[in-house]
């Protein structure tokens, strides 16, 4: 009997570990004060365009001099483990399929780069960081199902000027850094899987109900990422805990889905609609922008009303937004069931959203198959203010940058960097990097234009499909763009979590990371048939020739006199053949 009680306590004990449930027991929640907040975030963008993004925060409070965890409650184990063991100071990993059209869509809430992106801040404790990045990177591959292994020296730089740490104050060196892109990484079901069990509810209740991969990938644009960084836990920064952040953006084409219709819904996007919220989450909503229908009530309709509604300044726009409180009971019907609509009044009204102030275009020009240029056009699109762009370029060892042919155009006139570093790069073993701080003028379009010459692989360095080409990795801007709209410092409490990932130190200006198209190049390529057809030439030649001359030179040659049962088998046959009217032997 006391055996069975102590089986019963462990058993419960174990259910408030693991975090299948909410915890029950109140050392425990004094100890580790976890919190779990999801929302959705639902705009529309150019005329038929919708975008959703979705947004799992959870809080861990662990200390990061601990080497020894052994409490995972909201927090996923596979991730902790992955800190303590490499000594994580900041993650950052995203899946995107797709680019962001910024003309069209204008700014987007949270920036990633066509294929996977991945770099990490690691603690002062490390010694060796290449090791430890490339260990870390062959086990974020495992975890997500992806092709991270195949980061290498060959694909990985350490800027110093960009990518500091968002958790806490710059105090660490750049060498801790490592930053690399694979901008060839196709994103699948394979990879969305891993990415939505390490939420706490996983996929069966809450926002995360809507992850359905046969809807999602069915989309314009798709992008998931994975945060984690240490926050403060009190106002003097002397405690922290850690902060994971889940996010996943798609953008849906409505309008030639729903034939010729703009009307949106949640089930005619995730054919799914929101029957509970998450269970064990703290905070759980859905914004919808209603921002135009704010200024022109005549243009659209939502059913069912909001309870309420919230403006903020995001991004430089003064936004408003419907809240829908899954946490309150009173927001679902009878049928316990969600379904947000949105019908519009005028069928032929389009919605052009402001351009954004800061955009840029990247594209190679040149002809032939020895030398090339790069261009990156950045446009600053505001009419009375200038402010400096951090650009950092990647740049592979096979295409071989002439440096002194660097030029930077604005206005017809030279616009010389205010910071400039180049690392060139080492054939087979590192690429280049280069990362300049440039000042953009009022009302202007820069222009960066760098000449290259094209490397001769060896003939085991091409890919399967070679006349494919050859992916280049995508420029990366970062910069404090001027605000138009005064910035007020809201409740975070209250404010959407999208607004307090990179938050902005005052009203003047909020913090943009943009990202270029990749590059397709084309490389000298040998005519892969011809070793074909010398494999199939040689092997004739030897067959026949030194076959021959072979058997020649090894055969004997020897009398064989005829036996007596050879001269029965023949008689035999001579009879068979005169029967049948053939010649005798």
């Amino acid at each position: 009997m006391a055996d069975l009680v102590l089986l019963l306590v462990l058993f419960v004990c174990g259910l408030g570990v693991r975090g299948t449930g909410p915890a029950t027991s109140a050392p425990a929640q004094t100890d580790f004060d976890d919190q779990l907040e999801e929302e959705l975030l639902i705009t529309p963008l150019s005329p038929g365009d919708i975008a959703a993004t979705f947004q799992f925060r959870s809080r861990w409070d662990w200390e990061m001099q601990q080497q020894r965890v052994s409490h995972y409650r909201l927090f996923p184990k596979v991730l902790g483990q992955v800190i303590s063991k490499f000594s994580v100071r900041e993650l950052h990993l995203s899946f995107t399929q797709g680019f962001w059209r910024s003309r069209a869509w204008g700014q987007p809430f949270l920036g990633a780069p066509a294929g996977a992106e991945l770099w990490v801040w690691f603690q002062d404790s490390v010694t060796d960081v290449d090791k430890a990045w490339k260990e870390l990177s062959n086990i974020l591959s495992g975890i997500f199902c992806a092709s991270l292994n195949f980061i290498d020296s060959t694909n990985t730089v350490t800027p110093t000027a960009s990518f500091k740490p968002v958790g806490l104050a710059n105090g660490t060196e750049h060498r801790l850094l490592r930053y690399a892109i694979l901008p060839r990484e196709i994103v699948c079901t394979e990879n969305l899987t891993p990415w939505k069990k390490l939420l706490p509810c996983g996929s069966k209740a809450g926002l995360a109900s809507l992850l359905k991969a046969e809807r999602l990938f069915h989309s314009s644009y798709h992008s998931q990422a994975v945060h984690i960084r240490p926050i403060c836990r009190d106002d003097e920064c002397l405690r922290f805990s850690w902060e994971l952040r889940q996010t996943l953006t798609v953008v849906f084409d409505v309008f030639s889905g729903g034939q010729g219709k703009r009307d949106w819904s949640l089930f005619k996007m995730f054919s799914r609609t929101v029957t509970e919220a998450c269970p064990l989450a703290l905070k759980s909503n859905i914004y919808v922008d209603i921002t135009s229908l704010d200024q022109n009530k005549e243009l659209f309709e939502i059913t069912p009303a909001s309870v309420y509604q919230y403006s903020t300044v995001f991004q430089g726009d003064q936004k408003t937004y419907g809240v829908y409180d899954l946490l309150n009971p009173q927001l679902f019907n009878t049928s316990r069931s969600l379904n947000i609509i949105l019908k519009w009044k005028q069928p032929h009204q389009n919605i052009k959203p402001r351009p954004p102030i800061l955009h840029a275009e990247r594209y190679v020009s040149g002809y032939g198959l020895q030398t090339g240029e790069i261009n990156t056009v950045i446009y600053n699109t505001h009419p009375k203010r200038a402010f400096p762009v951090m650009l950092v370029e990647t740049v592979p060892w096979y295409l071989r940058l002439y440096i002194h042919t660097l030029t930077i155009t604005t206005k017809g006139k030279d616009n010389k960097p205010s910071y400039i570093l180049y690392k060139p790069a080492k054939d087979r073993q590192h690429p280049h990097l280069l990362e300049m701080l440039i000042q953009l003028p009022a009302s202007s379009a820069t222009k960066i234009t760098i000449q290259f010459e094209r490397a001769l692989l060896k003939w085991t360095e091409y890919p399967p499909d070679p006349n494919h080409g050859f992916y280049v990795s995508p420029s990366v801007l970062s910069a404090l763009v001027p605000s138009t709209v005064q910035e007020q410092h809201d409740d975070m409490e209250d404010s959407p979590l999208f607004t307090t990932l990179f938050p902005s130190s005052d009203g003047s200006s909020y913090f943009v990371r943009l990202y270029t198209e990749p590059l397709l190049v084309n490389l000298p390529t040998p005519d892969f048939s011809m070793p074909y057809n010398v494999i199939c030439l040689t092997c004739t030649v030897v067959a026949v020739g030194y076959g021959s001359f072979y058997n020649l030179l090894t055969r004997t040659f020897q009398v064989v006199e005829e036996s007596a049962t050879s001269g029965l088998v023949k008689h035999l046959a001579n009879v068979i053949r005169k029967l049948r009217g053939v010649p005798a032997l």
